[in-house]
């Protein structure tokens, strides 16, 4: 087996990395990456990243948003998380089989004291029926990959408002994440594992898969990026992962209804959005307006639907015509992502 450890915190670096590996590289074992983020969110490849986030929330905490090749469904991660991807031949594997594919990981675990530790469901590994893993798998091109989070020391609260769906009617075609309890591993491993930074779990973990007793021990097993590398590395990173389309652009087409009572009267806004712009626009409701609020229904047509977009649009636009007595700022409130 071979190892490549990641220097980047950037989720958009490390993705950009593995697809690289995979697509361009030839191992005669197996490889295993480990790389660690700071605050993140990573969507699956059929998933509708505005319907998966606290929007607000998101962009308040400048997390960061990326898409991934894989399917599956939305995780949030930070600096107390471990990331880890296998990379095997598509023939060694049975497609969906994370069981399998993720058991040199779990029995890695069980040396670290972890007994408990055991894939359930569909693509999770649970302890004591609680989640502290989630695995995509993504082949091609006759290599499939498997990666997956570790919650050593994550901070679970945030996780739970940053993946919490706002509570505006958006219906999408994509594939929804499913909500479950989720744990850190930490308190369930051997009393001198749970006092570690992220990086010494890693290594410790990157010995117990290797089974050996020091770093020095395995260097011969590590790959290390070329120069040439890298530079392929940054043409995905800006094709896919700092890409705006890649991200929200490639969200299944979905409709959003939005609907406030406000003093001056009720506001309901309807859009249908395609390939993340605004296909279709209609405003309903029992407000006053000297002006067809339809003309700027027209308006946003083709408009990007994200905060930063609509606010601009807004702060361009006399309202008042429109929304005779409510007040400018509300209408965006009401209208955001």
């Amino acid at each position: 087996m071979y190892y490549v450890v990641m220097p980047s915190r950037d989720i958009r670096d490390n993705l950009a990395t593995e697809q690289f590996l995979m697509n361009n590289k030839d191992f005669d074992e197996p490889l295993v990456l480990f790389y660690i983020e700071s605050p993140c969110i990573i969507v699956g490849r059929n998933q509708n990243t505005i319907e998966e986030l606290n929007n607000d929330y998101v962009r308040e905490h400048q997390i960061t948003v990326t898409r991934r090749l894989s399917g599956g469904g939305a995780v949030y991660q930070d600096l107390g998380n471990l990331c880890f991807s296998f990379m095997v031949d598509a023939a060694d594997e049975n497609f969906g089989d994370f069981k399998k594919i993720t058991a040199p990981m779990v029995a890695a675990l069980h040396r670290l004291g972890a007994k408990g530790a055991e894939v359930s469901g569909r693509n999770d590994i649970l302890i004591d029926g609680k989640k502290f893993s989630g695995n995509a798998m993504y082949t091609k091109n006759g290599k499939t990959f498997s990666h997956g989070t570790l919650s050593y020391d994550v901070d679970l609260d945030v996780l739970t408002q940053a993946l919490h769906v706002n509570p505006d009617k958006i219906k999408s075609k994509g594939i929804k994440s499913i909500r479950s309890r989720v744990t850190n591993i930490r308190p369930y491993l051997k009393p001198e594992y749970q006092h570690l930074t992220t990086e010494k779990f890693r290594d410790i973990l990157l010995l117990s898969l290797f089974e050996a007793d020091s770093l020095d021990e395995i260097k011969e097993h590590e790959y290390q990026l070329t120069e040439s590398d890298l530079a392929e590395i940054e043409k995905l990173k800006q094709q896919y992962y700092y890409n705006w389309d890649w991200v929200y652009g490639k969200s299944p087409e979905f409709t959003v209804q939005k609907r406030k009572h406000f003093d001056g009267g009720t506001v309901d806004a309807r859009f249908q959005i395609e390939h993340g712009k605004i296909a279709q626009a209609k405003f309903y409701g029992d407000f006053f307006g000297a002006q067809d609020v339809q003309d700027l229904a027209a308006k946003m047509l083709g408009l990007t639907y994200d905060y930063d977009s609509l606010q601009e649009f807004f702060q361009k636009q006399d309202l008042r015509p429109y929304f005779a007595l409510i007040d400018p700022a509300e209408i965006l409130e009401l209208v955001k992502p």
